[in-house]
């Protein structure tokens, strides 16, 4: 933080008009030889916030243009927060990805099972343990030193899958009061807690819904059932911290595209109000993309948001995306930056090691972006 510090004026005075106050008879003897000090009161510059806001379709940090030049390191460990949590490794792994131009990080607080959520058989929250909180408070703090944002998914689809605990997840999204629970105990407390946080670019409420939706090991649950959790979760966040943005990873944009080809966008802003009021909109839109999808639904690195069927209403960047591609990714990341999309964040930056199989394939790729446009990586200026 720069300051102005206190400045210290010598000023030459007519004999006199300035006396000591240590004689109240008012012939105390001058001691200051015809010269008085005069402190001015200390002054702050006004401080750059690294806070990110949302301004129509772009995302801002201190009135400048921020572009997510991300990746995804999911976990070191799964379910580690809570549990196995490695601060060293982290440590590292921000300063790396510091190095090679990444700015913001996409991370997984809870992968499945209930390590850190507990609950109970009617899917009601028995307690969220102290260790997660902990461990997340170490997260923020080693991204803050590295100029990482986090986007921290609280949950996966993983959650829902046929296992021990599937049926009191499930129940969180089909039933009102174990939903309510998990709001009240988890999600206003999570934004209590990091809302405010610098470093947060927003909250990803679930990694890929689309497959508790399609995929019956994971129960197929009702679309409806996903939007309306999704609207609660939302207005929730934005009544605890009305600053705290909020997203989902939709895996596939036939789920987030009113396009009449696909299944309609359960996560519009027209959906999210039907359950939630007013304020349950999403923030921003982090779409996934992977090649698999391309002969049915196009390749975004080839179009805009809009004509890839998001409806241009808020920042959109691709939450996920392979980072697979060699010596043609920084082409694609290219081309995702030219199309006016506000960022990329490829899959993953470590197999369960330090870097990616693929790690020079994302060097490539991201620090061809920061060298395009430095001043939207880092708005405020890249540390050293």
């Amino acid at each position: 933080m720069k300051r102005f510090m206190g400045i210290i004026l010598s000023a030459v005075m007519a004999a006199g008009l300035l006396s000591a106050c240590g004689n109240s008879s008012g012939n105390a003897e001058d001691t200051s030889n015809g010269e008085a000090e005069i402190i001015v009161s200390e002054e702050e510059t006004p401080v750059a916030s690294p806070k990110v806001t949302v301004e129509g379709t772009k995302f801002m940090v201190d009135g400048k243009e921020l572009y997510i030049n991300g990746v995804n390191t999911p976990w070191e460990k799964w379910n580690e927060f809570g549990s196995n949590f490695d601060p060293a490794f982290w440590e590292q792994h921000f300063a790396d990805l510091h190095d090679i131009g990444v700015n913001a990080v996409r991370v997984w607080l809870n992968c499945d099972s209930m390590i850190s959520i507990k609950l109970k058989e009617d899917g009601t929250v028995r307690e969220v343990i102290e260790k997660h909180w902990q461990d997340v408070d170490k997260l923020f703090e080693l991204a803050e030193a590295h100029q990482i944002y986090l986007m921290p998914t609280l949950l996966s689809f993983d959650h829902f899958k046929d296992q021990n605990y599937a049926k009191r997840w499930r129940l969180t999204i089909t039933d009102d009061t174990a939903m309510q629970s998990y709001i009240d105990n988890y999600v206003k407390p999570f934004t209590e807690r990091y809302g405010d946080n610098p470093y947060l670019l927003g909250i990803d409420l679930m990694n890929e819904p689309d497959w508790v939706i399609e995929n019956a090991e994971c129960g197929k649950l009702p679309i409806e059932s996903l939007s309306k959790y999704f609207a609660k979760c939302t207005a929730a966040v934005h009544e605890t911290n009305p600053e705290t943005l909020v997203t989902v990873g939709v895996a596939m944009i036939k789920y987030n595209s009113d396009n009449p080809k696909y299944m309609g966008n359960f996560v519009s802003d027209e959906k999210m109000k039907e359950y939630g009021g007013e304020n349950a909109c999403l923030d921003f839109y982090s779409t996934h993309y992977y090649n698999w999808m391309k002969s049915y639904m196009g390749c975004p690195y080839d179009m805009s948001p809009t004509d890839f069927g998001l409806d241009g209403t808020k920042p959109a960047f691709l939450g996920e995306t392979s980072a697979e591609g060699g010596e043609t990714l920084p082409g694609l990341y290219e081309k995702c930056y030219n199309n006016g999309w506000n960022g990329v964040m490829l899959w993953t930056s470590n197999n369960g090691a330090e870097h990616a199989d693929n790690w020079d394939d994302i060097v490539t790729a991201t620090t061809k972006i920061e060298s395009l446009a430095p001043e939207k990586v880092f708005p405020l200026g890249k540390a050293e």
